[in-house]
């Protein structure tokens, strides 16, 4: 019989851990606000929710459960579901921004490669549909190893607030 590992804390809010296993900005979700709207109105440093860029009218926010170190987000400030459902203004600053942080990524992590999407609405794969957000995840040769495929466990060898400050450094002006 195989033994499993098992990687707790991955469970959503508990023990409000993110997943490096040390704890990120523990906030009440907002009665008529999304969990992005909460995050980003916060109030909080931006070194505690881990907002690695503020444009105009959206923002990048690193993901606190990612699939690899610097997996990151952009998202318009303002929620809308679908990337139909986007103003022009919003949707050029959008990828202008979605642009920005792949150069990010790519010159902080010097990843093989990069994944860039959209899961749209829950069937779609998206965890938050009421909020769209790009990801941008850096992939590299043999990243999905026996960890992952295997065991269901992420090996993760940097800490979020780590991933967040190189991705800071790396924005382009």
């Amino acid at each position: 019989m195989m033994e499993r590992i098992r990687a707790g804390w991955k469970m959503t809010h508990w023990p409000l851990m993110g997943a490096d296993g040390l704890p990120h900005a523990s906030l009440p979700q907002v009665e008529g606000k999304t969990l992005f709207e909460t995050i980003e109105q916060s109030g909080l440093p931006d070194s505690e929710t881990y907002i690695v860029w503020r444009g105009q009218q959206t923002f990048a926010l690193l993901n606190v459960f990612p699939y690899t170190n610097g997996h990151l987000m952009i998202l318009p400030t303002k929620p809308v579901e679908s990337i139909l459902d986007l103003d022009p203004e919003i949707h050029a600053e959008l990828w202008e921004s979605v642009r920005a942080g792949t150069q990010a990524v790519t010159d902080a992590f010097h990843p093989h490669g990069i994944n860039v999407g959209l899961n749209l609405g829950e069937a779609g794969g998206g965890s938050q549909p009421e909020h769209l957000h790009v990801h941008i995840v850096p992939r590299w040769n043999a990243d999905t190893n026996f960890m992952t495929t295997i065991a269901e466990v992420r090996v993760l060898p940097m800490t979020l607030v780590d991933s967040w400050q190189r991705l800071r450094d790396n924005w382009p002006s």
